[in-house]
């Protein structure tokens, strides 16, 4: 396969194999979360319900583009990890899925609501905290910082936001709509009107689309980390892209650049700035006359790759700097440009999409009785209403849509959990919580990003020296 040895590619499956497994998991660890409510409020027979929400997450997969998937890569610096030696990559790449995989397999076996999304971050910066144990010097530059910092901020958040809004959302609701029935909880197996089951089934179909948009894309993103660390030259850039239309891009970066004023650049800038032109050069001389990625040698494709991410991210963060001395328009084109030169990189085989939809689609319609019992029976002292359900669904669905629009990872369990939580409190305040669930939950939310950075870190060594 692809020219590797044969320990190497029983390697590579192992480490897809593996990755998924994480999204099957993911499907029915998260999404019992969606289809909690229908299924609690008997809006949907289970069954009904959780083969409707994996369709839904599949396809919710199949049109969410790849945004969130390249924020996962990005967390990683691939250009600094990847070396000649494929098996460090295998390393990297086991080490991160099974630390993922057992904390979230823990986590539903208890039946407590975790986040999937916080589960895979922690991982991921567990190997790269890790490269600062290792010969050389890496440790620091092995984590993209910057990107950590923003999905840590959005992870950090979106539990509180959906606390928040659901306490408005009910409040709304309460304001509105003065029929008691849908403030009382469920009776078991009678059936509520038609509307409040209508309105149950659009947000439980939210929910489930917008986490395929979301979450599905992590699981595109630690496909894609396994064939760029083990495969760089099939997998570094998109073969379907024309070259010659993205060394335009890249001539016009290194143009617009050219005009800015450096001395006012700090220091840092001025390093981004001189490397923008080295790699700009580097790329120009290496497509010049060659249209695809099938004209370029297999050892050299990851070098072009190398270039796309020094000139975008170098370019990005002067812009973001303040200090660049062109014209809105100019910046406004530069912008538009480095847009253009990324789509060399920032891609994902239609296979891989299709995939990760099914493994998390199917993942969907198994093992979600142990998560529903928690989200419907013991966040709140009384069992979930019916606007209780369909308030921390509207807020979910609305967060999740809202990060998957602007390519951040947020985690479905976080919102929805939080959200229920919220609706709890709008109706009696913080007594009508369960002071021991809602301890659990916030310990296992607290934990989870420590455990897999240990969790992970200390399976990549392990592995590093064994491989």
């Amino acid at each position: 396969m692809f020219g590797l040895d044969t320990t190497l590619t029983v390697l590579l499956i192992l480490c897809l194999v593996f990755a998924c497994f994480f999204e099957f998991i993911n499907g029915f660890h998260d999404t019992a979360n969606a289809v909690a409510t229908v299924i609690y409020t008997n809006s949907l027979k289970p069954t009904v319900a959780v083969v409707y929400s994996g369709i839904l997450n599949f396809t919710g997969v199949m049109l969410g583009g790849i945004t969130v998937a390249m924020g996962i890569v990005n967390l990683l610096p691939m250009d600094v990890l990847v070396d000649s030696n494929p098996y460090h990559g295998i390393a990297m790449i086991m080490a991160l899925l099974l630390s993922a995989i057992i904390w979230n397999f823990g986590t539903w076996y208890f039946g407590i609501p975790s986040s999937s999304s916080h589960t895979i971050i922690g991982s991921i910066l567990g190997i790269g905290l890790a490269f600062a144990f290792l010969p050389g010097d890496m440790g620091v530059s092995a984590v993209n910082w910057d990107k950590a910092k923003d999905t840590g901020l959005a992870l950090l958040l979106s539990p509180l936001i959906g606390f928040s809004v659901a306490i408005i959302v009910m409040f709304i609701f309460k304001r509105f709509i003065k029929n008691e029935i849908i403030y009382k909880e469920p009776i078991p197996g009678k059936v509520p009107p038609i509307w409040i089951r209508v309105l149950l089934w659009v947000t439980c179909g939210l929910v489930s689309f917008f986490h395929g948009q979301n979450d599905g894309q992590k699981g595109v993103g630690l496909i894609m980390l396994i064939l760029i660390a083990v495969l760089p030259g099939q997998f570094a850039i998109d073969s379907s892209i024309n070259l010659q239309s993205v060394n335009a891009s890249v001539s016009k970066i290194e143009l617009l650049m050219s005009k800015a004023d450096t001395v006012v650049l700090a220091g840092k800038e001025k390093k981004m700035y001189a490397e923008i032109m080295i790699h700009s050069d580097h790329f120009e001389t290496e497509t010049t006359a060659k249209s695809n990625a099938d004209d370029i040698a297999l050892t050299s494709r990851f070098g072009l790759r190398k270039d796309v991410i020094k000139i975008t991210k170098g370019a990005e963060k002067i812009i973001k700097g303040g200090n660049l001395t062109l014209s809105a328009n100019e910046i406004k084109e530069l912008t538009a440009e480095i847009k253009a030169t990324k789509k060399l990189i920032e891609y994902a085989p239609s296979w891989v999409i299709i995939l990760i939809s099914l493994c998390l689609g199917l993942g969907t319609m198994v093992g979600w009785k142990r998560i529903v019992k928690t989200v419907g029976e013991k966040i709140g002292k009384q069992h979930m209403s019916y606007a209780q359900g369909a308030s921390a669904e509207l807020v979910a669905s609305m967060g999740i849509g809202l990060a998957s629009s602007y390519g951040v990872p947020v985690s479905t369990t976080h919102m929805l959990s939080s959200g229920i939580a919220g609706s709890m409190v709008a109706k009696k305040g913080l007594k009508n919580l369960q002071k021991g669930t809602i301890k659990t939950i916030a310990l296992t939310w607290l934990f989870t990003l420590p455990v897999t950075i240990i969790l992970s870190g200390s399976l990549f060594l392990l592995f590093r020296a064994l491989l």
